[in-house]
């Protein structure tokens, strides 16, 4: 009695063969569009200090994802401490809606400050091939040693890294961290308090172009808000 051997056309070698040109072309295709991506980082304090503002915060931050939701080229990871020892970080996301869902789902705790954490992780999440192009960091206080933020930010000067810092609330002494670290970085440094939510979404924006395209991209837009980015750039 013959038996039957047929053999399935999915486990042909030439079906296998293909199935293998396939996959490398669509892996070398993510590779080139990882490679060209810029990317941003976006970190948050959700300690317990910014509670009871958590609302108005999340406005906040949404104008970033606003800002940011055109802009393709670019690529964003989500950070944020709060806690005691919790730091939390995203993959690279380049959907504005889901942006917001990973931001709605974060709470405040209480803890202290990790801004020297931060920087940490933004220097070290970069490599040669997918650079970090920009930092943003909102947040309301200082709780760290002002001497080690700072020469963590020079750090970020020497790689080429700049941080641009949003201070809520109008603490003094953190203003003047916040605008030191964003000086010595190469950044820039922004009250939220002082803008309507419009001015906030196209510096937001601004942010975003210049992590995207650098200073020719804010040269050339020209809008006022690139504009008042360009003005606190170092030259």
């Amino acid at each position: 009695m013959q038996r039957n051997t047929l053999i399935s056309k999915d486990l042909t070698p030439k079906a296998r063969q293909s199935d293998v040109a396939a996959f490398i072309g669509k892996a070398k295709a993510i590779k080139t569009i990882s490679t060209r991506q810029s990317r941003l980082l976006f970190a948050l304090d959700a300690t317990a200090s910014r509670e009871a503002t958590w609302q108005t915060a999340r406005r906040h931050h949404r104008e970033l994802y606003d800002a940011t939701a055109d802009t393709s080229s670019l690529a964003i990871q989500l950070c944020y401490y709060r806690g005691f020892n919790e730091f939390n970080t995203s993959h690279w996301l380049t959907s504005g809606p889901e942006l917001r869902a990973r931001m709605d789902g974060v709470t405040c705790e209480g803890g202290p400050t990790q801004i020297a954490r931060v920087l940490r992780h933004y220097l070290e999440v970069g490599t040669p091939a997918t650079p970090v192009r920009a930092l943003i960091f909102i947040g309301d206080a200082v709780e760290e040693p002002p001497a080690t933020l700072l020469k963590l930010a020079g750090q970020c000067r020497l790689k080429g890294q700049p941080i641009f810092t949003f201070q809520e609330g109008s603490d003094p002494t953190t203003a003047h961290v916040f605008s030191e670290i964003a000086r010595i970085s190469g950044g820039a440094f922004a009250a939220l308090g002082e803008q309507s939510a419009d001015h906030l979404r196209q510096l937001l924006g601004a942010v975003a172009r210049y992590a995207a395209g650098g200073r020719h991209a804010l040269t050339q837009s020209g809008t006022e808000s690139d504009k008042l980015l360009l003005a606190q750039l170092p030259k």
